[in-house]
């Protein structure tokens, strides 16, 4: 991580795509060519987890398994699993802009059973291949395809609704359950057989074009999950299986009662006592996943907010404290240096900076975040003059307004003059700011810069992917197919090309030439000449 490089943020359900949600398809691969064409060599995506109720990727029923929606139906057809007659006729959402889940939920798994019963009447192709994913997985599958199974016979009840039985684990009850339920059990494990392999070939082929995925990973599970039904003593829950305490963040200058998150927390205690292994388990099935791992409050691995139980918001919570270092010492020797992003965004305490630099790991850098009014000095962490090399910098995130959206109706009058100053724009401006959004960004000294897709294209906040602390408008937004053009890669090539974040298309030699003898008037140039070209 230590050399200049830009990407953009996408997430997979963003794509493309006949089946009413992006998946690892054709139009996947069709992306991957448009960074590389793009000068791109980074793709930021959200977690790949199986989505909850609320659709949100942070809201998983597991930690180590993949999300069914994603699994490619053509694929399934080509490897004659499908028909193609069955998936057109499927409604699975008739908006190629937007992510119907209730469509998807009742019209796309009826699909992936259809796969799993010809997958099994041909003989079950590439045996061999599925008995070692397995056994390769057995350590969370087998907990996950039960759990799942079980799951869809309770009616799709959370863990702690099901019959004492089966909600405390007893092995008499797991037993007949697993012999009652074989079938919807081997179905789940084929589900997720099905969704590596495609994955897999997806990410090799990234690879292949010389860009690397950043995965996303929460820092806590959700309650109803395989990880907390499977492993409760790695969690501060009763002998009935029920949380002490649950997630949040306190009070703040924007909410009056804080963020009651509802996560079930860590018992620490548990965790440092067997060397940290669930947590090296899990980092190591990431990096196997993905290429750089971005892991989200970092903050709470130093200090975390503990909200009693069935607190009705945040305000009667207290800080406890995290690992620390000694988590990460733990994973560093299990499995040597890997790339990490620490999401260290929010109030940060001194120990908390201290963490993230004795960890290594750069932090993040959101520009929207650096024109607060009540902060003008200048000083502002987030300004791209106070930037160190060892961040990401971001327009925004996933949790972020667009930046179009965001200068429009985001912002107070003064806070929008002030960006105006800052890049040296006119308050009258007709060009659209988002390009000079991005071309700062692109210009800092921040070694990785990742910029959301919606901001490349300048759309407003009908493309914004979650809005916080809100239900049922996120997680749905989808790029049309029509948007990723030459020309907009052309633009973003020579963008990052000229803040040497791209490797430059190999030109003839004389043409090399030309350049370098050049290479002193365009520079003498100035700044805002060379923004000018990049538009």
């Amino acid at each position: 991580m230590n050399k200049r490089a830009s990407g953009i943020l996408m997430p997979v359900s963003s794509l493309p795509g006949p089946y009413g949600i992006g998946c690892f398809s054709k139009e996947a691969r069709a992306f991957v060519d448009w960074l590389a064409d793009a000068g791109q060599t980074l793709w930021q995506i959200l977690p790949l987890g199986p989505t909850s109720y609320g659709d949100s990727p942070y809201q998983s029923f597991s930690t180590f398994a993949g999300n069914p929606y994603f699994i490619d139906l053509e694929t399934l057809i080509q490897e004659g699993l499908l028909r193609a007659g069955d998936c057109a006729a499927a409604d699975l959402g008739s908006d190629p802009t937007d992510i119907d889940y209730g469509k998807l939920y009742r019209n796309r798994w009826p699909l992936l059973r259809q796969a799993f019963a010809a997958w099994r009447a041909a003989g079950g192709p590439g045996e061999a291949e599925y008995r070692q994913f397995l056994a390769k997985n057995a350590s969370w599958l087998e907990d996950y395809a039960l759990f799942m199974a079980i799951k869809d016979q309770q009616g799709g009840a959370a863990w702690d609704q099901w019959p004492d039985p089966l909600r405390l684990r007893r092995a008499d009850a797991l037993a007949r359950a697993r012999s009652e339920l074989g079938e919807e059990v081997a179905f789940q494990q084929f589900v997720q057989y099905e969704f590596d392999r495609q994955w897999s070939r997806l990410k090799e082929y990234a690879n292949s074009k010389e860009i690397r995925i950043i995965g996303d990973i929460p820092i806590y599970v959700a309650f109803d999950s395989a990880d907390t039904w499977a492993r409760p003593e790695l969690f501060q829950l009763d002998k009935d299986g029920r949380p002490t305490g649950v997630a949040g963040v306190p009070p703040d200058g924007f909410s009056a009662t804080g963020q009651l998150w509802g996560n079930p927390l860590y018992d620490w205690k548990v965790h440092r006592a067997d060397g940290y292994s669930w947590w090296i388990q899990r980092l190591a099935a990431c990096f196997e996943r993905y290429d750089v791992v971005r892991i989200d409050h970092f903050r709470g691995f130093d200090e975390y907010f503990r909200v009693p139980a069935g607190a009705p918001d945040a305000r009667d919570g207290q800080w406890m404290p995290g690992p620390g270092k000694e988590l990460f010492d733990a994973v560093r020797k299990a499995l040597g240096d890997r790339p990490v992003i620490a999401e260290d965004l929010g109030y940060l305490t001194d120990t908390v900076r201290q963490l993230v630099a004795d960890c290594g790991f750069p932090g993040m850098k959101v520009m929207e975040f650096a024109f607060d009014a009540r902060d003008s000095s200048g000083a502002n962490e987030y300004l791209p003059h106070n930037y160190p090399e060892n961040c990401v910098v971001y327009t925004g995130t996933h949790d972020n307004e667009t930046v179009a959206g965001w200068f429009q109706t985001g912002i107070t009058d003064a806070e929008r003059a002030a960006v105006c100053r800052y890049l040296h724009r006119a308050p009258d401006a007709v060009e659209p700011l988002h390009l000079d959004f991005v071309c700062t960004a692109m210009a800092s000294v921040g070694r990785w810069c990742i910029i959301p897709l919606q901001d490349h294209l300048g759309l407003d906040n009908r493309a914004r992917i979650n809005r916080p602390s809100t239900l049922g408008c996120n997680w749905r937004w989808r790029v049309e197919a029509d948007a990723l053009t030459p020309e907009l890669a052309a633009r973003i090539r020579r963008m990052s090309e000229t803040y040497g974040r791209a490797k430059p298309i190999p030109q003839p030699e004389e043409e090399e030439e030309e350049d370098a003898a050049a290479a002193p008037d365009q520079a003498a140039a100035g700044k805002s000449d060379a923004e000018k070209s990049l538009r």
